[in-house]
C-alpha cells in the first residue's frame, strides 16, 4: 500500500503535527520505500495546467528534437549527459524525452567543461514553445524547494539538525525530466528479450514500457498525467499500483540514500507497465553537487564505507541505462583525493 502525506505542515516551524509529519515519511520511507505527498505549496508549480505547458516541448518536430539528441544517438553532438533521448525499438524502456540540468533554472550556474555531469543543456529555440523555458525554470526551482523540505524532514527523522543535508546540495546538480511513453507499436519489440518485456499483471498478459530498476541518487519527485502504469515493488515481492492522483506527487528514494542512511530508507525497485494509451510523466531527481561527499552519516547503526564523489557514483550508475550504454569511457572518475587536493 502506497501512502498518501500531507506534507503542509513541514512550511512551518517545528509543531506536533511536523513531527507527525516526519515520523510519517520516515515510516513510508522506511518500509515500501514510495509514498504520494499532498498539501503542495499553493505557489508551487504542479497541476493539469503546469504539466500541459512543460509538455508542449513534444510538439517539437522530429528535426526540432534531433537538434537536441545526446552524442549516444548522434555522434556529431557535443552534449553526453543533458539532452533528448529518442525512442528505441527493441529495448525494454520505450520512450523519448528530453534530461535537463540546473542551467535551464539558474543562469549563472558554472558549468565545468571536463565534465559531462554539468555541461549545458540543449534547449529548443524559443520562437518554436515560446515561454516554456521559463515554465522549466520555475518548475525546476519549485522541486528543488520541495527537495529541500524532503531532505530536511529526513534529517529529523534520522535525528539529525534539519539543515544537516543543506550544504551537500548547495549549488546541486539536479536533473528535470520530461517523458512520453507512446502506445508501445509491434516494431518496437524487434531484437528485445520478449520474455523480459512481456509480464503478466492482473492474470492479462502486459508489456514493460519501463524496465524495473532503482533510482541511483536521493529523492525522485515524479508529476503523473493520471494515466496509470507506474508499479512499486514491495518488500515481499509483489508489485502494486502507484496512484496517478491529481493534485500530489509521487515520490521515492535513491541507492545513495538507502547506503548513507545504513539502510533506514529503502531504494524501491519500480517500473512502467503499458497502460495501452499515451502516458506522460515529470521526474525531478534532486541531487547534490557532483563534488558532494558522501561518507557514513553521524548517527548510530551506520556500517563503514568507503568515502565516495556522488558524481563518480552517478555516472557508473547512469551507464547501465540504454540511454547512456556505451558512453563509460566518457567521464573519468574524480575521486576523493582529488577533491581533497
Amino acid at each position: 500500500m502506497i501512502p498518501t502525506i500531507d506534507i503542509a505542515p513541514l512550511l512551518g516551524g517545528p509543531s506536533r503535527l511536523r513531527d507527525e509529519t516526519d515520523r510519517r515519511i520516515m515510516e513510508a520511507a522506511g518500509s515500501v520505500g514510495f509514498l504520494t505527498v499532498s498539501g503542495l505549496p499553493a505557489d508551487m508549480p504542479h497541476g493539469p495546467e503546469v504539466r500541459s505547458r512543460l509538455l508542449r516541448v513534444f510538439t517539437l518536430s522530429e528535426e526540432a528534437k534531433r537538434r537536441l539528441w545526446r552524442r549516444k544517438f548522434d555522434p556529431a553532438r557535443p552534449n553526453v549527459y543533458h539532452g533528448w533521448f529518442p525512442l528505441q525499438n527493441g529495448a525494454m524502456t520505450y520512450k523519448e524525452g528530453i534530461d535537463m540540468g540546473p542551467d535551464v533554472a539558474d543562469l549563472s550556474f558554472v558549468c565545468d567543461p571536463t565534465d559531462p555531469l554539468t555541461e549545458p543543456t540543449p534547449l529548443p529555440d524559443e520562437g518554436t514553445v515560446p515561454g516554456w523555458r521559463a515554465d522549466a525554470g520555475r518548475y525546476y526551482r519549485g522541486m528543488e524547494r520541495l527537495g529541500r523540505l524532503l531532505m530536511g524532514s529526513v534529517a529529523r527523522g534520522l535525528g539529525l539538525p534539519d539543515t544537516f543535508f543543506d550544504d551537500a546540495f548547495a549549488g546541486g546538480n539536479s536533473t528535470l525530466r520530461l517523458i512520453r511513453y507512446p502506445v508501445r507499436p509491434p516494431e518496437s519489440f524487434a531484437g528485445g528479450d520478449m520474455s523480459a518485456i512481456m509480464i503478466e499483471h492482473q492474470g492479462k498478459g502486459r508489456h514493460l514500457i519501463g524496465g524495473a530498476h532503482v533510482d541511483s541518487g536521493f529523492v525522485t519527485l515524479l508529476a503523473q498525467d493520471g494515466v496509470e502504469g507506474l508499479q512499486a515493488r514491495e518488500a515481499g515481492g509483489t508489485w502494486v499500483d502507484v496512484p496517478p492522483t491529481e493534485g500530489t506527487l509521487a515520490i521515492n528514494f535513491g541507492g545513495v540514500l538507502e547506503r548513507w542512511t545504513g539502510g533506514r530508507i529503502k531504494a524501491t525497485e519500480h517500473r512502467v507497465i503499458g497502460p495501452g494509451r499515451e502516458r506522460f510523466s515529470i521526474p525531478f531527481f534532486y541531487e547534490p553537487r557532483v563534488d558532494a561527499l558522501i561518507e557514513p552519516l553521524p548517527i548510530s547503526g551506520i556500517s563503514p564505507f568507503e568515502p565516495f564523489l556522488y558524481g563518480d557514483h552517478l555516472w557508473a550508475a547512469m551507464m547501465r541505462f540504454v540511454e547512456f550504454r556505451g558512453l563509460e569511457a566518457m567521464r573519468a572518475p574524480r575521486g576523493v583525493k582529488a577533491k581533497a587536493s
